[in-house]
């Protein structure tokens, strides 16, 4: 048992994990296969959406669920998903460049609802990835916790990405792994809300 928690707990072990949706689009790549490319699109996205949900529902969690161990032990583990969440969405990025081509970066291109929004969320989401780090952390002080919540105009712009894709035939998956974030983060408000009120009323 000691054995088994030490491995869950080695920050290499999570990697792996965190890792697992990528082995099969790595080797799909890897077969040489022209189609992968398309077909693998859309995963890579959805999971760099799912990983940002993750990350972003740990804190309400912690909150709703004081005394439970699995919060914190996300927690502590959060920056990996973060980073993760950036990592698939590199990934997904890069896919879309190469399926489409030189059309990826037209004016006629990049002025569709779809993109512009997924554009977007990627540029917020790389200063968030690059300042991820405990040295940037020390570095940046109290401008650190700042800067990280532009995540919630990444997730808005995210969400509209995912919705809009396929003429919106994304909208229902999308909703449907928006919502648990959406009643986390508005338990999180109301949570938030209820302390400074308390303190107000003392």
């Amino acid at each position: 048992m000691s054995s088994l928690k030490s491995f869950l707990n080695h920050p290499y072990s999570f990697w792996a994990f965190l890792s697992l949706p990528a082995i099969p689009m790595i080797a799909g790549l890897a077969s040489g296969n022209p189609e992968t490319v398309e077909a693998i699109l859309y995963p890579s996205g959805e999971f760099a959406a799912r990983f940002m949900i993750v990350s972003m529902m740990i804190t309400p969690l912690m909150m709703l669920f004081k005394g439970w161990r699995g919060p914190r032990w996300l927690m502590k583990r959060r920056r990996y998903i973060g980073v993760a969440a950036f990592l698939y969405a590199a990934l997904h990025t890069v896919l879309y460049l190469i399926d489409e081509g030189a059309v990826a970066l037209t004016v006629r291109e990049i002025s569709k609802f779809y993109i512009w929004t997924g554009w977007l969320a990627f540029l917020i989401f790389v200063p968030l990835a690059v300042t991820s780090s405990d040295a940037w952390v020390r570095r940046l002080g109290k401008k650190w916790k700042p800067l990280q919540r532009f995540i919630y105009g990444a997730a808005v712009l995210t969400l509209l990405h995912w919705a809009a894709t396929r003429d919106w035939g994304g909208l229902v998956p999308a909703m449907v792994n928006y919502a648990p974030l959406a009643i986390l983060v508005a338990y999180r408000f109301w949570y938030n809300f209820e302390r400074r009120r308390q303190r107000v009323a003392a």
